[in-house]
C-alpha cells in the first residue's frame, strides 16, 4: 500500500490557503510512528553547523530521515512535523530546506514555534515528527 492510499492531506476552502503545508493530515489505518525532537547532531554526536541556521537544518532533516528509515519509513509517510526554531526570520531558509525533503505537492500538516531555547544554547531549530506506515 503506498502512503497515499492510507493518508490523505487537505486543505479546507473554509479555511485559509497554506502553501508548505496541509491544513489536515487524515490518516486510515495502519502504524502510527512519534519521531523525537532533531536537532543538529550527527551520529558521533557532533554539533553540525555552529551558528549556522542552513547547516543545522540540513543535519536536522537528515536525522528525521534516518530515524523514519529505521523503521521503514519515509518523508512520504510524515503527516505532522512540530517546528521550534530560536529566529522566525529564518523561515525561508527553513522552508528551501523542507522542500528538499517533503512532498512539496502534498506536504505534510505543519506547525512553527519561536521558542526563547532549545535543550543546548548552540542548536538554532528542533522538528519532531508523526508518520504513518500502512498497516
Amino acid at each position: 500500500m503506498k502512503p497515499s492510499e492510507h493518508i490523505q492531506f487537505i486543505n479546507p476552502p473554509t479555511l485559509a490557503s497554506t502553501p508548505g503545508y496541509a491544513q489536515v493530515a487524515r490518516v486510515t489505518g495502519g502504524q502510527t510512528i512519534y519521531l523525537s525532537g532533531q536537532i543538529a547532531l550527527d551520529a558521533a554526536g557532533k554539533l553540525v553547523g555552529e551558528g549556522d541556521f542552513r547547516a543545522q537544518a540540513i543535519q536536522v532533516f537528515e536525522n528525521l530521515k534516518a530515524a523514519l528509515a529505521a523503521v521503514g519509513a519515509d518523508f512520504s509517510h510524515v503527516v505532522k512535523l512540530n517546528i521550534y526554531l530560536l529566529d522566525r526570520g529564518q523561515v525561508p531558509v527553513l522552508r528551501e530546506v523542507r522542500d528538499l525533503y517533503v512532498n512539496t505537492q502534498e506536504p505534510p500538516a505543519s506547525s512553527l514555534v519561536e521558542v526563547r531555547s532549545l535543550a543546548r544554547e548552540e542548536f538554532l531549530l528542533e522538528i519532531e515528527a508523526i508518520a504513518s506506515l500502512p498497516a
